[in-house]
């Protein structure tokens, strides 16, 4: 079996440079040093890091990565003119080697500034030089399966090039496997933790989430304060191939395993984490999708975010992804049972949470003036991080940011600002800002 292996870890748009910090750290803390010395950190491109690595490291990065959307392992690469040039790629590939007929096979294109009229047709001739390929040397072609394949195919075309990837992670490697809801998750949890690591937050910082919702934020913070992998609970992709290290990747899966039965006896004062919502049913969501993430109680409170103030003596760091365009009354418990409530539409319909909505030309300017004067007054020496959509946010918010930072929540296009909470008036201060591009494999 050829080592090392050439991989690519697709993410949220605006976190390669977090990723590839990330993925040196899972090779030497998850591997030991003599280990991750195979380990190559590759270039950073938009929406993604390559990396080079042995099939330990593969594994390593689909269960530790908190940031990655997938694991790819490159097949095959060359330049193409047609459909046909990507056709004889795909069927040179001896595919045989990874796995069978017997699995079912799903293929997925994507391409910058192809010269190819059909996409869906591109996709298919890949598809069909994989099963011509396996008819070949076993007399029979996979079935197709696009809704729960075994084996996943990557094709991604440039203006001139193809490469074909293997999929290493099955599901999107942002589906951790612990929350109760079935559908997409408005903040995906590999966004979560990527704004974690560029908040520069650290465990022994405290954490406050004041818009908690359903505990997105809250359960990536707990996990890595104590250890746990993100991915312990899910099965991947590679389980499915022939040739991969499964002596390797059960002494990978029991010491997770291990780690997670030990964070449920961790003491929860000492990290220090904490969350609000103004709703009871998001709190009961979040606290259940916390027990099945493998983390002990962590303090909730039910509070209107106009109302907040620090949980701890000790400044430290806000992160929310606060409500805009939409006033939402939810019939949650109130302090004394009554309804009452603003809340995002997206997260509550996420919650199944019944509710009335009123759309809104304009944010609820009045909610947060009113919030951000809770910021100025009350949480002087903390620092705050708000991801929106809406680029006048700070100006709704009376602050002035200091820095701001484009990301991307699936494909809506977001900001995450900083604002520094110092006494007296932020409005001088200096803001910078970053860029932001498109287009990427696995994504």
């Amino acid at each position: 079996m050829p080592s090392p292996f050439d991989f690519f870890a697709p993410c949220p748009r605006g976190l390669e440079s977090a990723l590839a910090a990330e993925l040196a750290e899972i090779a030497v803390r998850h591997l030991g040093q003599a280990a991750a010395t195979g380990f190559e950190r590759g270039a950073e491109v938009p929406g993604g890091v390559h990396f080079r690595g042995n099939w330990p490291i593969g594994m390593a990065a689909n269960l530790h990565s908190r940031i990655a959307s997938r694991i790819l392992l490159k097949i095959a690469e060359r330049p193409y003119r047609n459909e046909q040039d990507i056709y004889a790629l795909a069927a040179e590939q001896r595919w045989e080697q990874w796995f069978s007929a017997n699995e079912t096979l799903r293929v997925d294109l994507t391409a910058i500034k192809s010269p190819l009229r059909s996409l869906e047709f591109a996709t298919l001739r890949v598809k069909d030089g994989i099963c011509d390929r396996l008819r070949s040397v076993s007399g029979a072609r996979p079935s197709i399966d696009t809704a729960q394949p075994d084996v996943r195919v990557f094709a991604f075309l440039t203006a001139t090039g193809c490469t074909l990837y293997l999929d290493t992670s099955g599901e999107p490697l942002f589906k951790r496997g612990w929350r109760l809801d079935k559908g997409a998750a408005p903040l995906r949890e590999n966004l979560a933790a990527g704004i974690l690591r560029i908040a520069n937050w650290t465990p022994d910082t405290p954490f406050y989430d004041p818009m908690c919702g359903s505990g997105t934020f809250i359960a990536e913070a707990a996990q890595i304060a104590l250890g746990v992998a993100p991915g312990v609970e899910r099965r991947f992709g590679f389980e499915k191939l022939k040739q991969y290290d499964v002596a390797a990747w059960q002494t990978m899966k029991v010491a997770a395993l291990d780690a997670k039965r030990a964070a449920r006896t961790r003491k929860t004062d000492a990290l220090h984490i904490f969350g609000s919502d103004i709703s009871g049913d998001m709190l009961d969501k979040a606290r259940t999708n916390l027990e099945r993430a493998g983390l002990p109680p962590i303090p909730l409170k039910q509070l209107d975010a106009r109302a907040i103030t620090p949980p701890i003596a000790t400044p430290g760091i806000l992160i929310l992804n606060p409500p805009y365009g939409e006033r939402i009354a939810v019939r949650g418990r109130g302090p004394r049972g009554e309804e009452r409530g603003m809340r995002d539409a997206s997260r509550d319909r996420e919650a199944g949470a019944p509710q009335r909505r009123e759309l809104l030309d304009a944010p609820d300017t009045e909610f947060f003036q009113a919030f951000g004067d809770a910021l100025k007054q009350r949480f002087t020496g903390w620092r705050a991080f708000v991801l929106t959509a809406d680029r006048k946010l700070p100006g709704l918010l009376r602050l002035r940011e200091s820095a701001k930072t484009p990301l991307f929540n699936g494909a809506l296009e977001c900001r995450l600002f900083r604002f520094d909470l110092v006494a007296g008036s932020v409005k001088s201060r200096p803001a910078t800002d970053g860029t932001g591009q498109a287009g990427t494999p696995g994504n």
